[in-house]
């Protein structure tokens, strides 16, 4: 446990001191699409870390897996899906690459497809797969690795609103204003109109067809059903 511990630990400072405070030193010294390559292979070594000690740690149970808990993943991570697939158009500028293409560039920052629900689809994918899978699982080394996970996504969603806001300055602040990060606010209030062609027929299918593949695999990939009746 341990292990997983330090491992956790090393995830959020990797995404909430490397990736905040000590980001524009770095960017200074390195140059932004080098301290994203760098910060990207950081990333997928604390990411195995995170894996791998998750996997070896001890079972320790924080509250009984009982068939109320167990499905909430079940119905979370269908809408969770949903945005992790809706995150990929390239169009949203809150994402790294896109991001780089329209700097310096007139014109207002494009609201379409999944930004008029939010402004962060992906990071609410992890939020909802670590909080669903927290609730259901009950246990500490989940608590520790999907606490860390759903720390880091909700912290990065503020993250990144203020480094978009440096970077676009006022063509962020009018696309703030039309957006949100809390899923369907700026369409519940009237700043935007969202219609089933911004959520696509594509991404529906595409997100359907994941969430029957890990619903029927998940015993084969993770070891337990997706639900315990």
């Amino acid at each position: 446990m341990t292990e997983l511990v330090l491992a956790a630990l090393a995830w959020v400072l990797l995404h909430m001191v490397v990736a905040g405070p000590l980001r524009p030193a770095l960017v200074a010294r390195l140059g932004l699409p080098a301290y994203r390559g760098l910060f990207s292979v950081l990333s997928v070594i604390a990411l195995v870390a995170l894996i791998w000690t998750y996997g070896a740690a001890p079972y320790v149970e924080l509250w009984p897996t009982t068939s109320a808990v167990s499905v909430v993943p079940v119905v979370v991570m269908p809408v969770a899906l949903l945005f992790l697939v809706g995150s990929l158009r390239p169009s949203n500028p809150t994402s790294a690459g896109p991001d780089m293409l329209m700097r310096g560039k007139g014109e207002e920052l494009p609201i379409r497809g999944f930004t008029k629900i939010t402004r962060h689809p992906m990071l609410w994918a992890f939020a909802l797969w670590a909080g669903s899978h927290m609730i259901a699982n009950g246990d500490l080394a989940t608590l520790l690795l999907a606490g860390a996970v759903l720390l880091t996504a909700v912290n990065g969603m503020f993250s990144i609103d203020r480094k978009r806001a440096a970077v676009f300055g006022d063509r962020w602040q009018r696309f703030k204003a039309k957006t949100s990060v809390f899923p369907f606010a700026a369409a519940w209030s009237g700043r935007v109109r969202l219609g089933l062609g911004d959520i696509g027929w594509m991404n529906i299918l595409g997100s359907a067809t994941l969430y029957a593949i890990f619903l029927w695999a998940h015993a084969t990939l993770f070891g337990v059903p997706a639900y315990h009746p």
